[in-house]
């Protein structure tokens, strides 16, 4: 028995798209973190707060030395470095140009306490040898004060 063709003009409305997001008459869906608390922060966001503050006190300390360099955060390097690894940061001193790469410094360092704090000074630490680099002088050089009170 052969099926009978419909007619152009019985063919259904499109569906709305969306509509199933109102099942069973609880309403819309909201975010993950609610409405009266504040959105999620991520480890992308944190390294980057952490670089640029971190940039901006080295700043104010060497205001001359600094006031032309470029900082970046970039993923990860392009290569891995034979007989060395993977590098943490790339300093180019005749572009006065500093790139972090995230995630060999967040993934690669070993930490014996895996917190926020030791993973912020890891962070820090590495910003303060990258500029070390960059200037030629040694890390502890670069903010004597900051440390005194260890």
């Amino acid at each position: 028995m052969s099926r009978a063709r419909s007619s152009a003009s019985s063919t259904p409305a499109p569906v709305q798209r969306g509509r199933g997001r109102d099942r069973h008459g609880r309403g819309i869906r909201s975010s993950a973190t609610g409405p009266y608390l504040p959105p999620l922060q991520t480890r992308i966001d944190t390294f980057d707060m952490t670089v640029a503050s971190t940039v901006d006190y080295l700043r104010s300390v060497w205001p001359d030395q600094l006031s032309d360099v470029t900082f970046e955060v970039a993923a990860g390097p392009a290569s891995v470095l034979p007989g060395i690894g993977v590098e943490r940061w790339g300093v180019n001193a005749a572009e006065r140009r500093v790139v972090f790469y995230r995630l060999p410094i967040q993934r690669l360092t070993r930490l014996h306490r895996n917190d926020d704090l030791h993973r912020r000074m890891v962070i820090e630490s590495c910003v303060f040898r990258a500029i070390a680099e960059l200037l030629g002088k040694d890390p502890w050089d670069l903010a004597p004060d900051r440390f005194r009170h260890f």
